[in-house]
């Protein structure tokens, strides 16, 4: 499965040419096979969601890989299973000039198709809920801020979001697409063809492409800049964390929507809707961490099951 981009100047503008295979028409590229909805479990989901009046959405990744952005763990389609590439790690980011470098130059590359992915029926279903007062919070693992393009208020990201960017140093929160015009000014000749497109806006570039890319510095200390999410081996602010707990005591109902709860940052809110005795329900193609936790479990797209669901 390829997926190539070419970056390059031309006459000052920069231009991105996406291959065939990142078209409109390829959006399920990323989403893992399933089977056909059962209409038993579609009954058992909509009772679920009419006895829930306080009910808290968890979202990951496999919500928006029906808009085209991969995810990591995904049979088959997922980067794990496509490719032999890893996440960035949080203390090497930290640590090293030569990594934040690579690191921009991927994102640099990758982020006018990244932040151009819109929503899919899923994240306007949800939003809709919260609009109509079905749905009490709703909580990302996500970082491409989707739901707040489908308008999600109720919102809280857990891993924060790439369209922001925070400096090391002093905590200057500034724009990505801002930071976007910087790296254009400060690489007008650059050029990169990247192959790959990884979930949180990366791509795949060789070491010789990245060499010459030039990386800004905070405007207003000078300190290294990090986009302003939780890269791994780093840990959620434990404010953010106690805030969601809070959320989720206040819940009388938890619905799990396109995440596996791999990892601990979002299951540990699975386990304090258990103590609470909390109904927990799971839309998830392939097994979760939580199976055994949950009352209903369904293995369908989500964008093709919530809009499904009468939320009155």
């Amino acid at each position: 499965m390829s997926f190539g981009l070419t970056f390059r100047a031309a006459k000052g503008c920069w231009m991105v040419n996406l291959s065939r295979h990142c078209s409109r028409g390829s959006l399920g590229l990323f989403v893992p096979p399933s089977p056909p909805t059962d209409p038993a479990k579609v009954k058992e989901l909509q009772r679920f969601i009419t006895l829930s009046k306080r009910l808290l959405v968890m979202t990951g990744a496999g919500i928006s890989t029906e808009s085209g952005i991969p995810d990591y763990r995904s049979e088959k389609v997922g980067l794990y299973a496509r490719t032999d590439r890893r996440p960035i790690q949080h203390g090497d980011f930290v640590r090293s000039a030569p990594v934040r470098q690579r690191y921009w130059a991927r994102n640099f590359v990758g982020w006018p198709q990244f932040s151009s992915h819109q929503p899919n029926p899923a994240h306007w279903t949800l939003s809709n809920w919260e609009r109509l007062g079905k749905l009490y919070w709703l909580v990302t693992q996500n970082v491409d801020a989707l739901h707040t393009k489908a308008g999600s208020q109720r919102l809280t990201e857990l891993h924060g979001c790439m369209h922001r960017v925070l400096c090391l140093d002093c905590g200057e929160q500034t724009s990505r697409g801002v930071l976007q015009e910087r790296f254009e000014s400060l690489n007008p000749t650059w050029s990169a063809e990247a192959h790959g497109v990884a979930p949180d806006g990366d791509v795949f570039l060789t070491e010789e492409q990245v060499q010459s890319f030039r990386v800004p510095s905070c405007a207003r200390c000078g300190g290294p800049l990090k986009p302003d999410v939780v890269f791994f081996g780093d840990t959620v602010n434990p404010v953010k964390v106690d805030f969601v707990h809070r959320r989720v005591r206040e819940a009388d109902s938890l619905l799990v929507v396109g995440s596996s709860l791999q990892v601990y940052s979002g299951y540990r809110f699975i386990l304090t809707a258990r103590e609470k005795k909390l109904p927990i329900a799971i839309l998830n193609i392939g097994p979760t961490r939580s199976d055994d936790l949950a009352c209903l479990k369904l293995d369908s797209r989500c964008g093709e099951l919530l809009p499904l669901i009468d939320p009155h």
